[in-house]
This record gives structure tokens, sequence and C-alpha cells, in this order.
């Protein structure tokens, strides 16, 4: 028991020792004891701060807990300045690397329930959600890293400083895809269109399928997928038929000049009864607009209470059908391209059959 060793009894050693191991199975169990009893709370009151404890619990690494019984072990031994220090330092490190892995899952955490939440009511918010994720952890881990460094004694300013110049030359390089990260969260952030609406750019059309960090895209109607960069999207008119909350439709129609005027002052009321009748139509106007050139043209203007185009085209159809069909009971012709040719003035022409005479006033 007197024989020293580094400067400490066997017996020193040995209580060192004991309390080492002792400690490590208390960590280890209070850890056990405190998952159990937070699982037992989740299960009578699910809630989300529950679950984040426990998975916080659950993510205590056990080689953190093997150098806090050290530690522990440590503290009955005189030990050398330098082996303390680096004990002390090693636990340091690792209690930063458990703070980092209890950030990171607190980072998942907070993703992972409000990605379930919002993409519910806006799919899009996912691209910001994980892009914001991954810059927490970025800067989380930094921040880490740099505490971790300054601990080793490894000087941190000139560091910072030399990633700042790296930053702003990195940024310099990559400016189109900042452009296009920047671009996105702009769409996500204001929502000129959202996953799922029908929009058109520049006479593009197609449904948003999905809006990403750097491109947007787009399914068209004949099938193919349209990718558009986020940059170049912000800089476009775009066309949002998702928001629509009616469509409002103008369509003209022609009738004879030989239509009586009775019959013409007819037409007006005759539109107004067929698109009140129909449902989800509501009727604004009909006129009588204007002398073509081979018709008596009507104008009408009415609105679908619908932002779908098929049912705007069965309205549309609907109407087509019954104007038709009231046309033809009043015998109102619809006016189709025709020409007309007057010739006046024209003298009779003498024709003779080969082998007579022609006589006097014969064509």
């Amino acid at each position: 028991m007197d024989t020293i060793i580094w400067g400490n009894s066997v017996g020193a050693w040995i209580v060192a020792l004991v309390v080492g191991v002792v400690s490590f199975f208390l960590f280890y169990y209070l850890k056990k004891i405190a998952d159990k009893y937070i699982s037992f709370l989740f299960s009578r009151r699910p809630t989300t701060a529950i679950s984040l404890v426990l998975d916080l619990v659950r993510q205590i690494n056990v080689y953190f807990l093997i150098l806090l019984a050290i530690l522990a072990g440590s503290s009955f031994l005189s030990l050398p300045l330098r082996l303390s220090r680096a004990i002390s330092m090693l636990v340091v490190l690792f209690l930063l690397l458990q703070v980092g892995l209890w950030g990171n899952k607190a980072i998942n955490f907070w993703l992972t329930s409000n990605i379930k939440r919002k993409v519910e009511k806006d799919p899009s918010a996912a691209t910001m959600l994980s892009a914001l994720g991954f810059m927490g952890r970025l800067l989380f881990w930094g921040i880490i890293i740099l505490i971790a460094l300054q601990n080793m004694g490894i000087e941190v300013s000139a560091l910072v400083a030399g990633l700042g110049i790296g930053g702003i030359a990195v940024a310099l390089a990559a400016q189109n895809i900042l452009g296009d990260l920047f671009a996105s969260w702009s769409i996500v952030l204001d929502k000129p269109f959202l996953v799922g609406d029908f929009i058109i750019i520049d006479g593009y059309l197609g449904t948003v399928e999905h809006i990403g960090l750097k491109t947007t895209r787009l399914r068209s109607l004949t099938g193919e997928q349209l990718i558009f960069s986020n940059s170049d999207l912000l800089k476009c008119r775009i066309r949002n038929y998702k928001r629509m909350q009616e469509r409002r439709i103008v369509f003209s129609f022609g009738v004879l000049y030989e239509t009586p005027l009775e019959k013409l002052k007819e037409i007006p009321d005759i539109v107004k009864n067929i698109i009140t009748s129909i449902e989800n139509a509501r009727f604004d106007r009909a006129h009588f607009a204007s002398y073509g050139n081979f018709s008596l043209n009507f104008e009408v203007v009415y609105y679908v209470l619908s932002p779908d185009y098929t049912v705007y085209m069965d309205i549309q159809q609907r109407i087509n059908f019954a104007l038709f069909e009231e046309f033809k009971k009043r015998d109102i012709v619809f006016a189709y391209p025709t020409q007309t040719i007057y010739v006046s003035g024209a003298e009779p022409i003498s024709v003779s059959l080969k082998g007579q005479p022609a006589s006097e006033g014969s064509e």
C-alpha cells in the first residue's frame, strides 16, 4: 500500500478506481432511470417538450459518462500538472461534443415537428425549413469547434479573420448559387406561388411540383418537366391561376344582317336567361356591340364562379348549345363569312349558238 505510483500510493489508486467505477455505473443508471421515467411521462402525456427531453437524454454518449467517471476518480489523486490538464481538456472536449449532439438533436427535432405541421398547409415550407436547419447546424457546430480550439490553446481570432476573408472569396465565387438560395427564401417567405399552383411564366405554363434551394420545377400540360432557376423566376412576370377566385369571360358572336330588328332586341335577354340558369355562372352584360363586315356582332360578359378551367369550358359549352337551340326556335341565323357582289350599269351581251344567228336580246 505504501508503494508510490506517479506520486500516489496504491491505496489512493484503488480509491480512485473504485470512485471512477462507482461514478460510471451511477451516471449510467441515472441515465436509464431518467429514460424510463420520462418515457412513462410521455406515455401519459405525449407533449412536444417531454418528447424533446426524452430524445436529449437518449442522446447522452456512454464515452462522455466514462470521462466524467475518470474525472471523478482523478480528483482523489495528485496527478502531474500536464496529465491533470490533459484529462480536464479531454473532458471539456467531450462535453462540447455532447453539447453539439444535444444541439443537433434539438435542431432536428424542431425541423421535424415544424415540417410535419407546416407542410400540410404549404409544402414549399419544407425547403425553407431545411435550409434554415442546415444553416443553423453549420453555425452551431462552427461555434462548438471554435470553443474547442480555444480550449486547446489555439489562437482563434486569427482563424476567424482568415475565415472571414475566405468567406468573402467563396461568396464572390458562388454568387450565382447564393443568388438562387436567397431567391428560394424570397419565394418561400413572400409566397408568389405554392406547390400545386398553376402558373404561367413568360409563355411557359404548368403546375408547381417542387420549390428547391436552387431551382423550381413545373409539370407542363403536355407532361414534360420545366425547370427554372429561382433567381430567374423573380425577374419574370408570373401569372398565378390557382389564386383566381372567379374567371371573367368575354365572348362574341354575330347574326345575319337580314335579322329583323325585333329579334335583334330579343337576343340580349335570351343570352341573359341562358347564363342565369346555369350554376356557377353570373351574368354581367350582353350588348349589340358593332357592325361587322358580314354580321351584326354581339358581345357577352359573364363570370365563372370557379377557378377550374374545366368548369369554365363546361359552362361555355352549355351556353353555346343553348344559344344554338334558342336561335333555331326563333329563326335567328348565326353569321358566317359571306360576300355579296352587286353589278350595276352592265348591258346585255348577245350570244349566238353555232350555226344560228343571234336574236336581239338573247343571252
